[in-house]
């Protein structure tokens, strides 16, 4: 429990003795009043230190990564984060964002068995009723109706020098990685390892040809490795030719610039046969693109979607009989329109997913620990930066890869607590 019988506020970068628990920290906090771009949302603040439950662990955070959630939550839309906990009866009426993180686990619970005070680790998001008799029964905790994702459907996430957080939640930090670096790719990384690998029988398999929409993105760099790490061929679609390299060096067999097609949005009316046939011609079109990388005649097994209504009318057309377009999220808009004949005679399947579980995180961990993946962070910010990265991702500006924010550690490429 936090102490004041030593400092009661440690600096930003100031580490206070390991196992020490100091009774306020540094914040970045998102409040209701202040709803709005990211750089007016996210306002540095002191506040408690969180207590925790004897499932939970405190972290002493390092570093923490930067995902879209927290644009959101800084937005107040599409879910106002902070009333939606408060109708569910939770007290705080503050925001502290932040779903990915590396850190040192600096106080345990009464019931946590897997990590101990001292131990550096990487956070994974998902969080659950561990008591649920459905998660204590086998069930996929994803299913479970307690499942929120932490720092975005929590507080205490990992902008503040500490967070709370449910024990399995903690993996081991890569020894090779930088406290930044290891921060950087979790969520997305964990996200997308499901998307691959957790929907039998469409998981990616040697010479599957994958398309990846936002193949330079967060999601997008992680997908292309997990597929080339199991031999499969992924195409990457990318807003910009400058971002071909970036793709290759990943391990893509080829890149789709998409502002070269401009059949783009919501299927016409059946009935209009006019603009059926303008975006029919579109999406063959496309479709010849993956054709002309892959020197064959070969459609995508499965589709890695993720901008939803501009793009899944295409996804489903060009996808492979008895294949995937598998989702995770629709940042161009959440209605999305198939052509149902194609969906029921071709056999396909359009899969929703979310994040992971424990298995699968630790899945994507153990490719990171074994450097069979990379975290492609491209920058990495300071704490009181922590809106202007948020600002870079609303305005669509962020640098390819991933973003990442210092938060314990005091300067870039630290591997250890020095």
């Amino acid at each position: 429990m936090p102490t004041d019988t030593l400092k009661d506020l440690y600096s930003i970068g100031e580490a206070p003795p390991l196992g020490h628990v100091p009774a306020k920290m540094h914040a970045q906090v998102i409040r209701q009043s202040r709803y709005g771009q990211p750089t007016e949302a996210f306002q540095p603040e002191v506040v408690d230190t969180p207590e925790i439950g004897p499932d939970d662990v405190l972290v002493y955070v390092m570093a923490a990564g930067v995902n879209y959630n927290n644009v959101w939550a800084g937005l107040g839309t599409p879910v106002d984060v902070i009333a939606a906990r408060q109708k569910q009866g939770e007290q705080w009426d503050h925001h502290i964002g932040g779903s990915d993180a590396s850190g040192i686990v600096w106080l345990t619970g009464a019931n946590v068995t897997n990590v101990k005070v001292g131990d550096e680790v990487v956070i994974h998001c998902g969080t659950w009723d561990v008591h649920a008799p459905e998660v204590l029964s086998g069930e996929d905790p994803m299913y479970s109706p307690s499942f929120k994702i932490w720092g975005y459907e929590t507080t205490w996430g990992s902008f503040a020098q500490f967070t709370k957080v449910q024990a399995h939640q903690c993996m081991p930090k890569a020894a090779h990685l930088s406290w930044e670096a290891a921060a950087a790719p979790t969520l997305v990384g964990s996200t997308a390892y499901r998307m691959l690998f957790g929907w039998p029988p469409h998981t990616v398999r040697e010479n599957d040809v994958v398309l990846i929409w936002g193949g330079a993105g967060g999601l997008g760099s992680m997908a292309i490795q997990l597929c080339a790490s199991v031999g499969a061929k992924a195409i990457a679609v990318v807003s910009s030719e400058r971002k071909y390299e970036f793709c290759m060096k990943l391990g893509a067999v080829g890149c789709i610039n998409r502002k070269q097609f401009d059949h783009w949005g919501r299927l016409p009316d059946w009935e209009d046969n006019e603009r059926t046939a303008k975006f029919t011609a579109g999406a063959r079109a496309f479709g010849k693109a993956i054709w002309d990388i892959l020197g064959e005649r070969r459609n995508p097994r499965i589709v890695f979607e993720h901008p939803g209504q501009d793009t899944v009318p295409t996804s489903q057309f060009i996808c492979d009989t008895g294949g995937m377009v598998v989702i995770c999220a629709g940042t161009s808009g959440y209605n999305a329109d198939v052509d149902l004949r194609y969906l029921w005679m071709r056999q396909k399947r359009l899969q929703g997913s979310h994040f992971a579980n424990d298995d699968q995180a630790n899945g994507f961990n153990q490719l990171v620990l074994d450097g069979k993946v990379d975290p492609c962070l491209s920058r990495t910010f300071k704490f009181e930066e922590t809106g202007e990265c948020h600002q870079l991702m609303y305005e669509n500006r962020q640098p390819d890869g991933n973003m990442a924010i210092l938060v314990g550690a005091p300067r870039e490429g630290m591997m250890t607590l020095e």
